[in-house]
């Protein structure tokens, strides 16, 4: 067991199967050394979460959603490391969007979800850049979506 997987087990938190795509593209793409994983959006075993923030949902149901989507994110980095998430160096990019109304500028927060959870899951090896931006409407009307970029050996 790698020791991103022992953080995971103690966080109670098991990877799920890698989404498959829903379109005509790649969950993720090697390049080199970098993995860039498509955009991942809100869901946990109960389905979609959907939902606008401003609107339908608070900041701490966003950061959950937002935190689902880095969990997918594992999830595709694990499948692209070919089960071995000891290859992992670290994260490098990710950008959040957030299904949020015009007035609604607590995005970053929102973002914190999945930045929080990475940092948890890969330690100092979690913190990466980033970018959180507002969008009108997402696909299937998720609360977010993020995609990132991750080093590994």
């Amino acid at each position: 067991m790698s020791s991103i997987e022992a953080r995971l087990s103690e966080l109670g938190v098991t990877l799920p199967d890698a989404p498959a795509p829903a379109a005509n593209y790649v969950p993720f793409v090697v390049v080199g050394n970098l993995v860039h994983i498509s955009g991942q959006i809100s869901q946990n075993a109960g389905g979609l979460i959907k939902g606008k923030l401003g609107a339908d949902l608070d900041i701490p149901a966003g950061a959950d959603a937002a935190k689902s989507c880095a969990i997918s994110l594992l999830a595709q980095l694990k499948k692209a490391c070919g089960g071995d998430l000891s290859r992992v160096v670290r994260a490098v990019k990710l950008v959040g969007f957030v299904n949020s109304t015009v007035d609604f500028v607590d995005q970053p927060k929102v973002i914190n979800g999945a930045s929080d959870f990475l940092v948890a899951a890969l330690g100092d090896a979690g913190r990466h850049a980033r970018s959180a931006v507002s969008a009108a409407s997402l696909p299937l009307g998720v609360a977010v979506e993020i995609e990132g970029i991750f080093e590994i050996r």
